[in-house]
């Protein structure tokens, strides 16, 4: 029987553990027909091929050779790649088989093969599938690392034999890209866990004082006369929507319903880039965001669900200048509908008439199309092109004597456009250069960003030079105003040396944003206006002592000015760590941080900025979690943290502490349960206490003292108490079909003490004077209940229940009686939705005909 080459039975002294391993190889056997693909093995073809075996375990012990060996052997042919794998184990009683949604293993054990098709010690491929028959596909890249969003069309089949369990993997040549070269060597590894004893194992020697993941994989020889296929698949969907919101008003349907088409195409324009398009994409049944109150200067990131916006996307995510949510974000003009209607009025008989109200004012840019074209040549070059059109958006309001309706334009006709070029280079380095722009009709600012960003690692990888170069460009005026903007032109760059490997890492990085640098048309930046540095220092133990498994350390320090006008704004000193203990799997982690006087000159919301900021008194910081071994039916989880703030005057008393508990029981391996409970108090924040209004008599007079909008600031001296509980339901009932229900409830209240006035440079006087009630409480309430069929590779049927219901009340009407929100919650009028979605996958190899 052929072997693969291995390893001696007990592992070597390593004479330098922050040395990748040697690379083993395995050759692969071509076949003329192809196996059944049935998890059993049991052809000839199979048994002929070489054997990769003699895993190395990663954790929890680092370096010794398995103890109950894998197999793995690896065919090919003109249309795939097979990978048949042998898990051998004590008892059927040890193999641990929760099923579970696709792309998420669960409790179970798993096997994974890992290509490097193009090997460049960067960009990789994985394939795993579990011992219940659960798929889960990722992408490694130096940007994204494990990338779980990237989705491929495959085919895998398990079984229990004996004491062993069998993985049986085809792998289209659709599925990936390689170059067209006669003789190929691709990387490669293989990886299994034994989720019973928490271990995992890989062929070729992983180490955890390496830099990378890639870099550490074996070789896959043997490959020849690989044809890349023509990649040209077809993906359309139906989908239809009943949607129900009590409006109860006259000429307002409260239940409408929607019926909508589509289709993603892929097509493989040649061995190496891929084109992927969506048209007239439907994204109403991704998972509804979790919603808060927001009271600091800076808006809210929320995760990108949409997942034509989250696979593969690594190229356009190089520098950080792509942030998804922007394309299809809600419109420019959204919160401006209000100030344009025209209000009521008294004519000259006496007689009333009335204004105009909002009929429809949509919060979401419905997309056209959005296209996407990657990939990477056999000399390293990844090239991305990313292009998204919006249609405009009106919001439509009507006259409430006449009945006449009109529209305003709330974001016009709009183009998003990425290029990416990224080179890799030798030694885990490369050099890359990014364009964002966006393209509006009419008037309306266009905006354009260029980066350059590279990293050179030393060739024992040990230590590493990385840089960013970015410039902003925006043209043109506000939106609906012929007023030019005013921050045309900006800059960012940022460089830090690193130690990358071994037990002790450590570096520094220096970096400057400007005051005018904006990236944020296609990207997200919460501040810029920065001049920022700092070092840091890791210490690791990998290898299992005392009573943990590894230890992981870390120390850093950070001083940051703002840019213009060059003021100190503040530092910082950061110390933690995390383990997990031998015995019980019990992992806890720690994090302490203080910081000396701050100086926050975006809370005030004035600029420029320098004038006003609001002063932060001496903090000291702690954090922290404790997880339970994930493999009992029941654990839990818990995260903590407290921070108290040094007397600052008569300012004192300020903290802040939260707690969220996070149960989970797992009644079977096809259904389970997960709970979470969160509580958080601020105590004496002072911050802003939002605008003063002129047509309020309340702020008219304190308007005036302080000196209209751009003048002095109202502080105010508050309480914020917040809730959150999550509650998740989950039965599987086979490896492709599940039922998911979730729900979440969130309410923040926020009351002020007392009010201040902020004058220039950080003065606080108090404004006893002032009575307006500025307490609010928001409320947000979300169930997304589906059900997920996929009924063949690439195809799928979902039907998801959505019902979403939000509240703020302020001044009087707002209470921090917890059951008194959740009763206000659960009879406010929530928005009900209803929607199926087909979609089915359609290969061109799989539909042209057949010769003979």
């Amino acid at each position: 029987m052929a072997r693969a080459q291995q390893a001696p039975a007990a592992a070597p002294a390593a004479t330098d553990a922050a040395r990748p391993a040697p690379k083993r190889q395995l050759q692969a056997t071509r076949i003329s027909t192809p196996p059944k693909l049935d998890g059993l093995l049991d052809e000839a073809v199979w048994q002929s091929a070489p054997i990769a075996t003699n895993f190395y375990e990663l954790e929890p012990t680092p370096g010794p050779i398995e103890t109950h060996p894998t197999e793995v052997r690896v065919l090919y042919d003109d249309a795939a790649i097979y990978v048949g794998a042998i898990m051998h184990d004590v008892s059927q009683d040890s193999i641990l088989r929760e099923l579970s949604n696709r792309d998420n293993i669960g409790n179970s054990d798993w096997f994974g093969v890992f290509f490097d098709t193009y090997k460049d010690h960067l960009n990789g491929y994985e394939f795993i599938v579990s011992s219940g028959g659960v798929q889960l596909d990722a992408r490694q890249s130096p940007t994204n690392g494990e990338d779980g969003s990237w989705n491929a069309v495959w085919d895998s089949r398990t079984a229990l034999r004996g004491n062993d369990w069998i993985a049986e993997i085809r792998i289209p040549y659709s599925a990936i890209r390689f170059s067209k070269a006669t003789e190929q060597v691709w990387g490669l590894n293989f990886g299994r866990q034994r989720r019973s004893s928490r271990q995992k194992f890989f062929w070729n020697e992983v180490k955890p004082q390496v830099d990378g993941f890639v870099n550490q994989w074996g070789e896959l020889t043997g490959l020849r006369d690989l044809k890349p296929p023509l990649r040209l698949s077809l993906t359309p969907y139906v989908s239809a929507y009943v949607n129900h919101y009590p409006y109860n008003e006259q000429g307002k349907q409260n239940t409408t319903t929607t019926f909508n088409g589509g289709a993603d195409v892929k097509w493989g324009i040649n061995e190496s880039f891929t084109l992927d398009a969506t048209l007239v994409p439907d994204f109403g049944q991704v998972q509804s965001d979790n919603q808060v109150l927001n009271l600091s200067p800076f808006e809210v990131q929320y995760n990108e669900n949409r997942g034509f916006f989250t696979e593969g996307t690594e190229l356009f995510n190089k520098g950080g200048l792509f942030y998804s949510r922007r394309v299809g974000a809600q419109p420019l003009g959204f919160g401006n509908v209000g100030g344009q209607l025209r209000t009521g009025t008294t004519g000259r008989d006496g007689k009333r008439q009335g204004g105009e109200f909002i009929v429809q004012n949509p919060g979401i840019t419905r997309l056209l199309n959005a296209t996407k074209v990657s990939g990477r040549t056999s000399k390293g070059l990844g090239v991305g092109i990313f292009n998204a059109v919006s249609n405009d958006v009106y919001a439509t309001v009507q006259d409430s004597t006449t009945g006449q309706r009109r529209d305003i334009l709330t974001q016009p006709l709009s183009n998003y456009n990425i290029v990416v070029l990224d080179q890799s280079l030798k030694n885990n380095s490369y050099v890359s250069l990014i364009n964002t722009n966006v393209t509006r009709a009419g008037s309306t600012y266009d905006a354009n960003v260029t980066g350059g960003l590279f990293r050179f690692a030393t060739k024992a990888n040990t230590y590493a030079l990385d840089g960013r170069v970015m410039y902003s460009r925006r043209r043109g005026n506000a939106f609906g105003t012929t007023d030019e903007i005013d921050d045309q032109n900006g800059y960012k760059y940022y460089l830090a040396f690193n130690k990358i490997s071994g037990n002790f890492t450590w570096g520094l990085d220096h970096g400057i944003e400007s005051h005018s640098y904006n990236p944020n048309d296609l990207g997200l930046l919460f501040a810029n206006n920065n001049i920022s540095q700092s070092l840091y220092a890791n210490y690791n133990i990998y290898k299992p002592f005392w009573k943990v498994n590894k230890l992981s350390t870390y120390a850093s320090a950070s001083y940051s000015r703002l840019e213009q006008p060059n003021l100190y704004q503040d530092m910082g000193l950061y110390l933690g760590g995390n383990t997990t203990f031998t015995k019980n799997f019990l992992t806890t982690g720690i994090n302490l941080d203080a910081n000396p006087l701050t100086r926050d000159y975006f809370d005030p919301r004035r600029a420029p900025l320098g004038k006003y900021y609001v002063r932060k008194p001496a903090t000291f910081g702690l954090n922290g979690f404790f997880s339970s071994d994930y493999r009992k039916k029941f654990a839990w989880d818990i995260n903590y943290s407290t921070r108290h703030f040094a007397a600052d005057g008569d300012r004192t008393g300020r903290s802040s502490y939260s707690l969220t508990l996070g149960p989970r029981y797992r009644v079977s391996n096809q259904l389970s349960f997960v709970y979470s409970i969160g509580y958080a108090i601020a105590r004496n924040q002072i911050g802003y206490a939002g605008g003063l209004d002129s047509s309020l008599p309340y702020d008219n007079d304190f308007l005036t003292r302080f000196g209209g909008s751009d003048g002095d600031v109202l502080l105010g001296r508050r309480h914020v108490t917040t809730f959150t509980n999550t509650a998740t339901g989950t039965y599987t009932f086979t490896n492709r079909m599940s039922f998911n229900i979730r729900l979440r409830h969130y309410v923040s209240n926020v009351h002020y003490r007392d009010f201040s006035r902020l004058h220039p440079d950080g003065l606080e006087t108090p404004e006893p004077a002032y009575t307006r009630n500025r307490d609010n409480t928001f409320n947000a309430f979300n169930i997304d209940a589906v059900y997920s069929w996929w009924f063949a590779p690439g195809s799928q049927v979902s039907i998801v229940w959505k019902n979403a219901g939000a509240s703020f009340f302020e001044a009087n009407a707002a209470t921090p009686l917890y059951f008194d929100n959740l009763s206000n919650t659960i009879n406010t009028p929530h928005n009900n939705s209803v929607s199926i979605k087909v979609l089915y996958y359609l290969d061109y190899l799989a539909l042209r005909p057949r010769r003979g």
